[in-house]
């Protein structure tokens, strides 16, 4: 079986088995390898199996691909010891799992993240670590470690977990320390359950001695039964224990003597696991062993759930950076003033249910002095529906300068909308075109509430009601016909979303479209005055629930007429 061997990185010496004809390179986390480093692309590489040979693919990654210092470009062959470097990450290629014979290699059942299979199941009339068992063996065959020495590791070892913020840093100097303590000790690592997958994965592994690095499979029947039973085991002859027969990582290692405790977290949820081999029958560990290797575990398990939420609140954090910082560009997207127009008044407003959202309004200067005034609604919420928005704001902008009507410049969209494959997303729009010169408005709309006009005497129509039709993005070959109205002196036109009508109080009832229409009728003091008043008639109905959809109001009208 053909690996990768991390040669620097997080986790040198941990090896990735490549199973199947491709595996995925990336920090996505659905790569067949996860590499977890900000510099590496989500789908950074991908490594191919042709009849027997390994290929490596950068796939357009932002920092590349190299195998031996030189970059990838296409499809490149590995052979032996070729090193494939992807950002700070180095990786050595090998042609099979290292320490093992060509013409004995055995595949285990499962690998999960390079270093951790199946044992084969044990025999009915055993369970392996099913419950804490301590064998005691004689002083003699002990090597022991001074009593000033282990208190002068496990003050060390309180120190570092201590001032830990990255399980990465102080892991690696936990096994330094577990060393000074255990002098017997030839082989350690420590396990993490990612928080995110729930898969095991290996963050530290120490040998005594360099040569011992030829292999480092670690058993999940092992790490499974004492994170299951959370509960530190101990064997002081592993080799010869029948609670490991066939435990294949025992007899592979030739392991004396082992001892592995859970790392549990305050609420009880087993995080890892910490495991301590010995291949000399000699150097056979103690229940008093056991007993340090259980306390070092419960500190570890607080350093490593403390770290976790650091890490968890850092990117926290920047998510919210990021959300600031996309509420920012996406308010670009928004005009920057209303229009000024002689003899005619403008007000907008526009708030996200959450920092990002899908409504949006836009003013769009068209050829003989007319002016386009857009609201719209994409579906859904959030960083897809405001992306989405931007897109369609400029698709928007586009096809009302390309087409001589309203309507027909709503169609285009459509098709454009439709044609982008969407899949079940779908945007609500009305579009009013207003000339000036002759004061007269053009109305479309694509399934949008209708713009409601309120005239000099406080009467309220509701705008092409009668021509509203689908949404953009339902169907290609839709038609959007337009309605032209005129705009006496005095006359006010409110555009609003559904987060206006919808606004709901403390007790589930929503604004309304009918409160809407009483408050257009009672006000009677311009497009500003009006679109002031019904904001406040909002926010006095919600008090002090939290809005659940954006909201967005553009309401405009022409000057009463002058006194005579």
């Amino acid at each position: 079986m053909a690996v990768l061997r991390a040669l620097q990185g997080s986790n040198p010496g941990q090896l990735f088995p490549l199973e199947g004809e491709r595996a995925l390179l990336g920090r996505h986390p659905d790569c067949d390898i996860v590499l977890e480093s900000a510099a590496v692309s989500r789908h950074h590489a991908r490594l191919v199996a042709v009849e027997g040979d390994f290929f490596v693919e950068d796939l357009n990654s932002r920092n590349g691909t190299f195998v031996n210092n030189r970059a990838v470009e296409g499809r490149q062959r590995l052979d032996e010891g070729d090193q494939l470097s992807i950002c700070d990450l180095v990786f050595v290629f090998h042609q099979r799992l290292p320490g093992t014979p060509p013409d004995t290699e055995r595949a285990p059942d499962k690998l999960l993240d390079g270093v951790l299979f199946d044992d084969a199941q044990p025999p009915s009339n055993s369970t392996i670590m099913s419950k804490v068992d301590v064998s005691t063996t004689s002083a003699a065959l002990r090597s022991e470690v001074n009593a000033q020495a282990k208190l002068k590791a496990l003050i060390e070892i309180g120190q570092n977990l201590g001032t830990a913020l990255s399980v990465d840093e102080v892991l690696p100097k936990l096994l330094d320390s577990l060393f000074k303590i255990f002098v017997q000790a030839d082989r350690g690592f420590i396990v993490l359950r990612n928080p995110e997958t729930g898969r095991l994965v290996p963050k530290a592994v120490k040998y005594r001695e360099a040569d011992d690095r030829q292999t480092i499979r670690i058993s999940r029947t092992i790490i499974g039964s004492v994170m299951g039973a959370k509960e530190a085991i101990l064997s002081a002859d592993a080799a010869s224990d029948s609670r490991f027969d066939m435990a294949e990582s025992i007899v592979d290692f030739h392991i004396r003597s082992m001892m592995c405790a859970p790392l549990v977290s305050g609420s009880g949820e087993a995080l890892g696991a910490i495991q301590i081999d010995a291949l000399d029958q000699r150097g056979r560990f103690s229940r008093e062993d056991l007993d340090v290797l259980a306390s070092v575990a419960c500190q570890a398990a607080v350093a490593v759930e403390n770290a976790q939420l650091h890490e968890t609140v850092v990117r926290e954090q920047m998510f919210e950076r990021d959300l600031a910082l996309a509420h920012e560009v996406q308010r670009g997207f928004l005009p920057p003033r209303p229009p000024a127009i002689d003899g005619y008044q403008f007000f907008n407003f526009y708030q996200a249910a959450r920092q990002i959202g899908g409504d949006y309004y836009d003013y769009v200067v068209l050829p003989g002095n007319r002016t386009a005034i857009v609201v719209a609604d994409v579906s859904g919420k959030g960083i897809a529906a405001s992306l989405l928005m931007a897109k369609f704001s400029a698709e928007a902008r586009f096809c009302l300068a390309a087409e001589p009507t309203p309507s027909a410049a709503m169609e285009r969209l459509n098709r454009v909308f439709c044609g982008n494959g969407w899949e079940d997303r779908f945007v609500t729009l009305v579009l009013c075109v207003l000339d000036p010169s002759t004061n007269e408005l053009t109305v479309v709309n694509a399934g949008h509430m209708p713009p409601l006009l309120r005239d000099a005497g406080g009467r309220i129509v509701a705008l092409a009601a009668d021509a509203s039709r689908l949404p953009l993005g339902v169907e290609a070959d839709a038609a959007y016909p337009q309605a032209v109205v005129p705009v006496e002196a005095g006359t006010c036109i409110s555009l609003y979303t559904d987060g206006i009508t919808e606004a709901m109080n403390r007790d589930e009832q929503m604004y309304s479209s009918d409160r809407l229409l009483g408050r257009l009728a009672a006000s009677d003091a311009g497009a500003q005055g009006i679109g002031k008043a019904i904001l406040d008639d909002v926010k006095q109905f919600v008090g002090e629930r939290p809005q659940s959809d954006d909201m967005c109001l553009v309401c405009f009208g022409r000057e009463p007429a002058a006194a005579v």
